[in-house]
């Protein structure tokens, strides 16, 4: 039986122990540089909810310890993780892999096989994004609704595993074709890294649904029977929800924008799409409220996202 990490283990043992839960900890927006201070002082000085910190590693240590241990999940808090690890896989891990992935390819001189594995590759990026943008759109804004005390139609939840199967074989089958028949002229270094980093993407990836079936889907189960019975949240109004579900990524945007940072600069800084930059912005502005560049600035003043000196004038 593997150990569990528990709130009095010191969090640096805890990553040199298991390196992928370098990962676990940036979903977590919890920096380096911590010393030796255990989980729970870490946790606490970074605002992220320790019970829900210590089941997410704890789940993606041994897939089967969450379901046989209590944990009090802050359901808020697990939503922000997994919508932040689409924003990993979508944003930076997918083109990521793809440029490694044309780089190795590019030494080969059998051009036709090479565009053949791209177009594969894309064929699976594009069906996996089509189905993570699913549950954005459609089951983190429920779970807002609930804990916002609405009394909504349930929600199928079959989208939120769906990126298993077949995207997973597909992944699988790419692995394969690479393996197996691709020949390549040149020094199989760059071939054999980018296999490896999609190696290492599938597990997390699997690990990843697991997470959402096993524990996201049983505690919005609860949340809906909690509204059922006419359990009492503790949010007032949607703008206290919408205040409290800022992300990290959304308020390290604010603050490229106060900066006076234009959103191809941001998009560049942060290696996503401008695309991804402006719904960012919508987003931001629809939670909080604020459209100008100015009102941003009071805000991020307010809550000590910046430092005034740090503002362009």
């Amino acid at each position: 039986m593997i150990d569990k990490y528990v709130k009095e283990d010191k969090l640096y043992e805890m990553v040199c122990s298991d390196y992928s839960l370098l990962q676990v900890m940036a979903r977590f927006s919890l920096p380096l540089g911590f010393g030796d201070k255990t989980i729970e002082q870490v946790c606490e000085e970074n605002n992220v909810d320790c019970e829900t910190f210590l089941a997410v590693v704890n789940f993606s240590k041994d897939t089967t310890s969450t379901l046989n241990t209590t944990y009090h999940i802050n359901i808020k808090t697990l939503s922000e993780y997994l919508h932040k690890a689409h924003s990993y896989y979508l944003d930076f891990l997918l083109p990521f892999i793809r440029r490694k992935l044309i780089e190795a390819l590019g030494f080969s001189t059998n051009n036709d096989i090479s565009f053949l594995i791209i177009k594969f590759y894309d064929e699976y990026c594009t069906e996996l994004r089509k189905h993570m943008n699913k549950e954005e759109e459609n089951v983190f804004p429920y779970v807002d609704a609930l804990l916002m005390g609405k009394k909504i139609k349930p929600i199928s939840f079959e989208m939120s595993v769906i990126h298993r199967s077949p995207q997973e074989q597909k992944l699988g089958e790419l692995k394969n074709i690479m393996i197996k028949y691709y020949d390549s002229d040149s020094t199989n270094n760059m071939i054999n890294s980018v296999l490896y980093d999609i190696f290492i993407f599938e597990e997390d990836l699997i690990k990843h649904c697991a997470l959402e079936k096993y524990v996201f889907i049983p505690e919005v189960k609860k949340l809906e029977e909690r509204i059922k019975n006419g359990e009492k949240l503790g949010f007032e109004t949607e703008e206290e929800v919408f205040s409290e579900q800022l992300t990290e990524r959304e308020k390290e945007l604010i603050t490229y924008v106060v900066k006076g940072l234009t959103n191809k600069e941001i998009a560049d800084k942060l290696f996503i799409s401008v695309n991804t930059v402006t719904t960012h912005r919508r987003n931001i502005a629809k939670k909080l409220d604020i459209h100008s560049p100015s009102g941003l600035t009071i805000y991020a003043i307010v809550n000590k996202l910046v430092d005034i000196k740090d503002i362009k004038q």
